[in-house]
Order: structure tokens, then sequence, then C-alpha cells
């Protein structure tokens, strides 16, 4: 039986269990968030690389970024449909189905397809990593899972700030 300052889910579950569920949790939102801007970085080398202009080769971040616009709405939907795990674990595979493509795209027309499926994979990713999160830690934890949710999200976007800073 939960205590007045845990949730359901977490109730069962050994503390080691939540800290490393909470990690995973963190690391996919840190993932979908460096994977949105990520692009911007390499623009120029994927222009150079596929033999485009850099100006068509924004088309990759903009590909993304729509199709996680359309996506992130639908979450909720999605979630009470086909339930929230379901739907993360659907979003982890596609991200990671789509990103290998991403990497071996040989046109650009390719690569902003994939980049869609990458967005529309990635969408559900962090809304459902937060309600998650909440559900698995207790009460009284769940500033500090907010926490290390935000710090990932932070980092994720810091993390390309510092890159392009060193080029």
């Amino acid at each position: 039986m939960a205590t007045a300052n845990q949730s359901p889910a977490s109730a069962d579950m050994p503390w080691g269990t939540v800290l490393l569920a909470g990690l995973v949790l963190a690391l996919s939102n840190f993932m979908v968030v460096l994977d949105i801007t990520i692009a911007n970085v390499s623009v120029p080398h994927i222009a150079g690389g596929l033999g485009i202009s850099p100006s068509e080769g924004t088309w990759v971040i903009t590909s993304y970024a729509v199709a996680e616009a359309i996506c992130v709405p639908l979450t909720g939907w999605l979630a009470r449909r086909f339930g929230e795990v379901k739907v993360f674990v659907a979003g982890m595979i596609g991200f990671g189905f789509f990103s290998f493509m991403c990497g071996t795209a040989p046109s650009l027309g390719a690569l902003v397809a994939f980049r869609i499926g990458q967005g529309l994979a990635g969408g559900p990713i962090m809304p459902i990593s937060q309600t998650l999160l909440l559900r698995i830690f207790p009460k009284d934890k769940h500033a500090m899972a907010m926490a290390i949710w935000s710090m990932t999200t932070l980092v994720g976007s810091d993390r390309i700030t510092l890159s392009c800073a060193t080029i």
C-alpha cells in the first residue's frame, strides 16, 4: 500500500530502481533536446557532404522542428490511447531507428525525410519522460526528479552552445 508521500507506482520499487529509471528518463530527454539543436552546428558539414548549399541544409533543422511541433500536442491523446510506457518505448525505438537512418542518408531528400521521422518519434519523449518521472518518484521527491530532468534539458542545449563557441 502506498503511503501518503508515495505514488502507487513507486511504492513497490526499490530506491535504486527508481533512481535508475529516473536516470534513463532524464537521459532520453537529454538526447531529444540535444538532437533539436545539434544540426545547427553541423549544417555546413552536412551541406558540404551532400553537395548542397548551406541554405538548403537548413531544411535538416526545420524538418525536425516542425515534425516535433506537430507531434508534441498529440502526446496526451497518444498516451491515453496506447499507454504512456508504450508510447515512450515506441518513441525511443523510432528515434533510434531514424537517427541511424539519418547517419546513412545519401541525399538531402532522404535526410529531411528521416529527420521528420526523428521529430515525430522524438516529440512524445520529452513530455512523457516528465510524466513517468512524476509517476515513479515519491511525491516528496518530485522536486528532485524535476530538477534532474531540467538539468538534462539545460545541459543538452548548453552543450551545443559550447560546441558552437569552440568552432
